[in-house]
């Protein structure tokens, strides 16, 4: 794929990506995310030869939009995503939340086109797999094909999970699973177990789990005031896990 055809992808122009940012699969502390564990060295070459750009999407832009061709999957290397749709009064209905070592675009792999919008919420970068040589390449390596299979069967049931939270849910259990999910996939990425920072606003937190603004900045206000999490701005840092599990009800909080 020459520089100037892979920055064409969706319809749309992007700067010229350079030599140097070549994606280096073997280097990339990531690698064990997006990419199964235990590849040889020369199926790792192979995967590398089919990982041969990154891109840079800027806060806001789009990596992809609903009704876009489907072309390629993208691992996420720096910074956060949404998925969002469309709806018929012109909402934005946020549909997920990726951060760094995550997949995106396999919404388009059943109808060659693209399902949702990914939105960067940061400044991002992601490495482009152009998925027709991806599926060829899977076929020489057994262990990609099932790693990708198991993420797509992830997908599943965490669409089951967020059903779950939007179907049998009061609002602060919502938002206490959404809180834990997070906390539990940025720890697995080596960050802390107790705080994060939302990279999302309440706004589209609430998009994503049914809630108005209001109830979500008042469950946050809530507890706060019975001190199981402290929130400053977008920092939140959790003071009783054990609380907002509880809160939970023992409902499996799916990653």
């Amino acid at each position: 794929m020459s520089a100037r055809s892979a920055t064409q992808a969706n319809g749309c122009e992007y700067p010229p990506v350079s030599a140097d940012a070549r994606a280096t699969c073997s280097q990339c502390n990531l690698r064990e995310f997006c990419l199964p564990v235990g590849l040889s060295p020369q199926e790792m070459y192979a995967v590398e030869d089919v990982v041969t750009t990154r891109r840079v999407v800027e806060k806001g832009e789009a990596l992809y939009r609903d009704g876009d061709p489907f072309t390629s999957i993208y691992a996420i290397r720096l910074g956060n995503f949404k998925t969002c749709v469309n709806t018929l009064d012109g909402r934005d209905q946020v549909t997920g939340f990726h951060m760094t070592g995550e997949l995106l675009g396999m919404d388009g792999i059943g109808t060659n086109r693209h399902a949702c919008n990914a939105i960067a919420l940061e400044r991002a970068e992601v490495c482009v797999m152009p998925y027709g040589q991806l599926s060829t390449i899977s076929t020489e390596v057994p262990a990609l094909q099932r790693h990708f299979h198991r993420i797509m069967s992830r997908e599943i049931v965490r669409e089951h999970g967020v059903m779950l939270l939007l179907g049998s849910m009061r609002a602060e259990e919502r938002l206490a699973a959404f809180v834990l999910n997070l906390v539990q996939r940025l720890s697995a990425r080596g960050f802390s177990k107790s705080e994060l920072v939302l990279r999302m606003t309440r706004e589209e937190i609430g998009s994503y789990l049914g809630l108005k603004l209001e109830t979500v900045s008042r469950t946050f206000s809530k507890s706060a005031e019975e001190g199981i999490v402290e929130v400053k701005q977008r920092h939140l840092r959790m003071l009783d896990t054990e609380a907002l599990k509880r809160i939970v009800n023992g409902q499996q909080c799916h990653n």
